[in-house]
């Protein structure tokens, strides 16, 4: 049983988006996991047995024990019946409180299946008198994380606080070398140093060196204001 289940498009999605928040998050004691739903190639320098290297590699990194894929087809994923009766059923056997996808704003046709499919299959996952396996369960809420391949600002509802988790989110976005660092361009500011950049601003934002930006459709509920920033 999870406390946290972040969906992902593709391996390496989760870390870009909050890659810091996942190791926060595990260093608090929750129980996180992350499901990649595509195995995400082809790609121009990598392989499916790159990409699961990469992917162990960079698990290591932030700390997870529970990392799946759901071996949904890379470049056409859909919000299908089959696709979320079995996302639906991942719900049911690991009973996440909090559920994180993509934004539901992007140029990539994956993400924004992906945080369909995520909606649906949190629905679905509720569901009496049906043939999916497990009992039903429906997670609390689903929080949005930036990973998006428009040129846009975000009006987030809040921002995390990363700055003691950079170090490892960084890394274990190193860690897919034949997606940022294989091929890339190396004269300033190159790609990781664009994420720093964007971490930067984000963290001048709230006061802090470091931050990651979230939303989510429904009102936020605090039960004080201790945790704020």
């Amino acid at each position: 049983m999870l406390d946290l289940l972040v969906v992902a498009p593709h391996p390496d999605d989760a870390e870009l988006g909050m890659g810091g928040a996942i190791v926060k998050f595990i260093a608090e004691g929750r129980k996180v996991g992350v499901l990649d739903l595509t195995n995400g190639e082809p790609t121009p320098h990598g392989s499916v047995q790159i990409r699961a290297r990469e992917t162990a590699a960079a698990s290591k990194i932030l700390g997870l024990t529970w990392r799946e894929n759901l071996g949904l087809p890379n470049r056409s994923l859909e919000d299908t019946l089959e696709n979320r009766a079995k996302l639906a059923e991942v719900f049911r056997r690991t009973r996440p409180r909090w559920l994180f996808a993509p934004y539901w704003v992007d140029a990539h046709p994956d993400h924004l299946a992906a945080t369909q499919l995520v909606e649906a299959a949190r629905f679905w996952s509720k569901l009496t008198k049906s043939e999916l396996a497990g009992d039903p369960f429906h997670p609390e809420r689903i929080f949005n994380y930036y990973c998006v391949h428009l040129k846009m600002v975000p009006q987030p509802a809040f921002v995390l606080d990363i700055t003691a988790e950079w170090d490892q989110k960084i890394a274990a976005i190193r860690a897919y070398e034949s997606q940022f660092i294989t091929g890339r361009p190396t004269e300033p500011p190159a790609f990781l140093d664009q994420l720093r950049d964007e971490a930067a601003f984000w963290g001048k934002s709230i006061g802090r060196p470091y931050g990651e930006p979230f939303t989510c459709r429904e009102p936020i509920g605090l039960k004080s204001l201790m945790g704020l920033v």
